[in-house]
């Protein structure tokens, strides 16, 4: 073999840097590539930032991203085919033959692309020590499309922001669906521009963050930037463009936004080795947008944390009373612009009420004019309902309905002035309607306690004396009319159950003769109490009520029912009694008594939480399971509801209350009965309207308390609602409109659980679909519920879902509509 001369050395050793790859260089030229499986990387030229092929922890898929070089946790800023990630090691980057920039697969496929219009075939590619991938023009340096203004969920030092008021162009952040999946998910962050320029985070394209308008200096209404933050500057050109540029103290700093919807300012401590977030822009749910509706402030200081605006009260009273400030509020007193009083002449005119420090409400309208001027221009403006100046904004109005206000305990804000009628401001009129009130109502309640003590002597005297005849009486009939002549085949039946029997004398005695004091509840059954027997058990007896509709058909149904199941989520029965015309039912006590009284309790529905909810509707669910399908009997519970769910100490659900349930055979499906009973608000459609039931019509009634549990709201909470007659309604009516969120309790809401809870009023939405044949079965939504099923269907309309005539709530109308129908009678009507 000859020699080869100088130059042909060269391009040899240049071939085969070419066939090797690109390896640790920050500059990649036409033909040349990084490739995935040759583990080949761009460097910048400082070292500061790396480009290469990645996988997210917990996944197989590969990247095309930048990350930080000198930082241990692997921290990527920018990822290039967020939407097509390879599933093996084949991927390349390169520069193709019009010059952009390109991810191939092993098939030769563009999986991303800069995707620059214009052919440039003499291009390069760079990666600075900023973080940012230039594509450059060889001959003229000119800048072709860089990574800067396509980013990630990374927002770097020297980064812009912007939007383009004239075309809508924007440069904006996106977050990662999830920490393992770099594609889009659902939140997004931008600088948005009506008048003044404000931040906001969107979630699916809703508001989710606002910062408040920008003054020239800072945002009006959000807490100041950490210390590593140096500027943030908005520049608005006349081009119709805003951007948003920041500048860190550390270089190793940056802003992100989270899976979760938040934006956090970090910087590495090299100490720890670890990412410290120093700043977020949502710090508590005042920060949510929106979170007290309208007309209603935030302040995360105060227990509640939303209150009305001065001049307003809620708008829903019993919704605000359970923390649920979505429908926000209305005003007191109508506003006086333009209107005459009764005399014919022009009343006082309207005021402003001055709040200090404040968060504006979304902005809208904005002039140069000064601060007397702009009180002046409001005021002449009957559309104009508040005003705020600030040196930096100027005048601020707002014509519509007042959201996303907050009091700023620190941080920035501004004097808000809301418009108010005259009235309101009558203070001395006020505290004269206040003494005359308070006059009033306490000579009222002190005649009412004088009368009720007066009352509760007089009972007192008179129920000692009836307990001691009464007990007297029971001892005679015990000996003299044995029970056994009284019931007859009905108590053999209970003793072939092999169920204890109470004498009647120990059951008084342990609830002190059915004392008021030992009183648990009242039902459709009759009367519940505490009582504590000699061996010091804790015991519950529902005693049957001589005025009860549930008469000796119903007792004996539970006993034969319940005894014979067996279940951690069925309440357990002890024995029972049935002397003379006593029957009772004895079972053991749940301290915390039925569901409904935490649920739609203010004070404690606090106390059920996300999980513990999660907990009772999985309870339910696995009590109903055994109900229909897992024990020796099928059982129909026919009265599944709120307060037929019993806690016992640890929180723990038993269905309750088997007086209407139905046993099923082996081959039976359904059934029908001309004696439709239950609860109005659980019943579902085919048994309220035609007496036919199925375990579908529990699956119904479960789907109805899911909602209730997820929403802390009664079914028949909507009966005076001009829009929804029930809760089904409200939710259809989200669900239809894409803001199902909004049926979320906001005490259970949080971020990280959004998803299930979501998850299961979809469930719940299938579970009261109007055809039976449509809902799920029990054993589909437990797997539903715990995702054991990922995929769910769209549910179909619900039944009673509009307000098409006025529903009257005496139970008489309401039979006497159904029987002119249907020919069927309700022999329960129960109110909630």
């Amino acid at each position: 073999m000859g020699r080869l001369s100088k130059g042909n050395f060269l391009s040899v050793l240049c071939c085969l840097c070419l066939n090797l790859g690109v390896v640790a260089v920050d500059t990649i030229r036409s033909s040349q590539f990084i490739k995935d499986k040759d583990s080949d990387y761009m460097i910048s030229n400082g070292s500061v930032f790396k480009l290469g092929f990645f996988s997210p922890v917990n996944s197989t898929n590969r990247y095309l991203g930048i990350w930080y070089t000198n930082i241990s946790a692997f921290t990527f800023v920018w990822v290039a085919n967020r939407q097509k990630p390879l599933n093996d090691s084949s991927g390349v980057l390169t520069i193709s033959e019009d010059g952009n920039l390109v991810v191939l697969n092993g098939q030769k496929e563009i999986l991303w692309s800069s995707n620059v219009n214009n052919s440039f075939a003499n291009s390069s590619a760079q990666l600075l020590d900023l973080g940012n991938l230039v594509l450059k023009e060889n001959t003229t340096g000119t800048i072709l499309w860089e990574s800067f203004n396509h980013p990630s969920h990374t927002l770097l030092p020297e980064m812009k922001l912007s939007t383009n008021k004239r075309t809508g162009e924007k440069v904006q952040l996106t977050s990662w669906k999830s920490p393992s999946d770099p594609s889009i998910g659902s939140f997004t962050g931008e600088i948005y521009r009506k008048s003044l320029p404000q931040a906001f985070i969107w979630k699916d394209g809703r508001p989710y963050f606002r910062s408040g308008p920008w003054d020239g200096h800072q945002f009006i209404g959000s807490q100041k930037y950490p210390p590593l933050h140096d500027t943030t500057s908005i520049v608005q050109n006349q081009d119709g463009t805003t951007y948003l540029v920041s500048s860190f103290l550390f270089h190793s700093s940056h802003f992100v936004l989270t899976t979760q919807g938040n934006t956090e300012g970090r910087y590495w401590d090299s100490e720890k080795e670890d990412w410290k977030a120093v700043w977020k822009a949502i710090n508590s749910v005042c920060d949510v947008y929106g979170t007290c509706g309208a007309f209603g402030s935030c302040n995360s200081m105060s227990s509640p944390i939303c209150s009305c605006l001065e001049g307003f009260k809620p708008k829903n009273t019993e919704e605000w009373n359970r923390q649920n400030w979505t429908s926000g509020c209305v005003r007191r007193t109508p506003l006086q612009c333009g209107r005459l009083n009764t005399s014919g002449e022009s009343g006082k005119m309207d005021a402003f009420l001055k709040l200090t420090m404040m968060k504006v409400p979304n902005f809208e309208e904005w002039s140069a004019a000064q601060e007397d001027e702009c009180r002046q221009q409001c005021l002449q403006n009957c559309s104009c309902i508040a005003y705020a100046f600030d040196s930096g904004t100027d005048c601020m109005t707002w014509t519509r309905s007042l959201i996303d206000t907050q009091k700023i305990s620190y941080g920035t804000g501004v004097d808000l002035y809301i418009r108010v009628a005259h009235l309101e401001l009558d203070t001395d009129g006020d505290v004269r309607k206040i003494v005359t009130i308070t006059v009033i109502i306490g000579t009222f309640f002190i005649s009412i306690f004088m009368y009720l003590l007066w009352r509760w002597m007089a009972k007192h005297k008179a129920r000692r004396k009836k307990a001691k005849g009464m007990l007297m009486l029971n001892r005679e009939a015990h000996k003299k009319f044995p029970s056994e002549d009284m019931l007859g085949d009905n108590l053999n039946q209970v003793k072939g159950q092999e169920l204890p029997l109470f004498d009647f004398v120990k059951l008084a005695s342990a609830t002190n003769d059915f004392h008021e004091s030992n009183k648990l509840g009242q039902g459709g059954f009759g009367p519940v109490y505490r009582g504590k027997l000699s061996d010091a058990q804790v015991i519950a007896i529902k005693r049957l009520s001589k005025t009860s509709e549930q008469g000796l058909e119903e007792f004996m149904n539970e006993v034969l029912v319940i005894s014979k199941l067996q279940h951690r989520n069925l309440v357990r029965i002890l024995g029972c009694c049935v002397e003379r015309e006593e029957r009772m039912l004895i079972y053991e006590c749940m301290p915390n008594k039925s569901l409904d009284a935490f649920l739609f309790d203010s004070h404690k529905q606090k106390l059920l939480d996300w999980r513990k909810r999660f907990n009772i509707i999985e309870g339910i669910g696995r009590g109903l399971l055994y109900l229909h399908r897992d024990s020796r009997l099928r059982i129909i519970h026919r009265d599944l509801k709120a307060s037929n769910i019993l806690l016992d100490k640890d929180l723990n659900p038993k269905i309750s209350d088997f007086g209407m349930a139905r046993i099923f055979g082996s081959n039976e499906d359904q059934a029908t009965t001309n004696r439709v009973v239950g609860t109005y608000g659980y019943m579902s459609p085919e048994y309220a309207m035609e007496g036919r039931f199925s375990d579908k019509s529990d699956v119904f009634s479960f789907g109805v308390l899911l909602l209730e549990i997820l929403s802390g709201r009664r079914n028949s909470s909507f009966y005076h609602d001009k829009q929804s007659m029930s809760l089904l309604g409200h939710a259809w009516k989200l669900w239809k409109a894409d803001n199902i969120g909004a049926l979320i309790d906001p005490i259970i809401f949080e971020p990280c659980y959004e998803m299930e809870i979501l998850r299961c009023i979809h469930v719940g939405l299938l579970c009261v679909q109007e055809f039976a044949k449509d809902r799920p079965t029990v054993s589909t939504v437990i797997s539903m519920l715990k995702s054991e099923i990922v995929d769910l269907p769209h549910p179909n309309q619900p039944p009673f879902t509009e307000r098409q005539i006025g529903l009257d709530t005496e139970s008489s109308k309401l039979s006497q509509k159904k029987c002119s129908v249907n020919n069927v009678t309700i022999t329960m009507v129960q109110g909630r």
